[in-house]
């Protein structure tokens, strides 16, 4: 077990919690990471660039005029590709562009950018972070205290207010256990993780 500083939201130390070694503490291959977070970042593409083919689009089927004896080209329909406003030929289709990554791997990866943020010194944990209101002013004082002005920042459940406070700064991110993945903890320079968080790391790594 790697043995941590809990802080409280002032920066000041307040206790001391375990990290389970077999999530924390993992080898760390960039291989693996690599492979994830181009898969993470393939999946958000759209693919839904597309063009119409001489089939779709409308217009008449009719040749436009006879083939032999105008001395003009040899033409077909208004829906020629040669012609303006007729169908394309090598245009692009919709298409998938996620790739498929074994369920273990990604469970390896989040492990692997876990420890690499310990191994970093780069992983704060703190006790709560309990607003009274939403306030953006007030949790970026909270932020600042806590040296995370760039950060994301792992929570134990949802806290709509705390979710409102961060909207409008633009190096912190807020998500719950469920969402945690690995493009989001190699992106951001700290990783911060509510104490409640940990339980549910583990529970969902383990």
């Amino acid at each position: 077990m790697s043995v941590v500083d809990v802080v409280n939201i002032a920066g000041d130390v307040v206790s001391q919690t375990e990290l389970n070694n077999s999530i924390f503490n993992v080898p760390v291959k960039k291989s693996v990471l690599h492979q994830v977070v181009v898969a993470q970042l393939a999946g958000k593409r759209a693919g839904s660039a597309s063009v119409k083919r001489r089939s779709d689009v409308k217009g008449s089927r009719h040749k436009l005029y006879r083939q032999k004896g105008t001395g003009r080209a040899r033409k077909g329909d208004i829906k020629s590709p040669i012609l303006r406003g007729g169908g394309v030929v090598f245009g692009p289709d919709p298409r998938d562009f996620s790739k498929k990554i074994l369920k273990k791997v990604r469970k390896l990866a989040l492990k692997m950018a876990l420890t690499s943020k310990l191994q970093d010194q780069q992983l704060v944990v703190v006790d709560k972070i309990d607003l009274e209101e939403s306030k953006t002013k007030v949790f970026a004082g909270i932020v600042k205290g806590l040296n995370a002005e760039k950060a994301l920042i792992i929570t134990g459940g949802k806290n709509e207010r705390l979710e409102l406070s961060s909207r409008n700064l633009p190096g912190v991110k807020i998500l719950q256990t469920q969402g945690m993945n690995v493009y989001d903890i190699l992106k951001y320079p700290k990783l911060v993780l509510v104490e409640q968080a940990i339980e549910g790391i583990e529970g969902r790594l383990g």
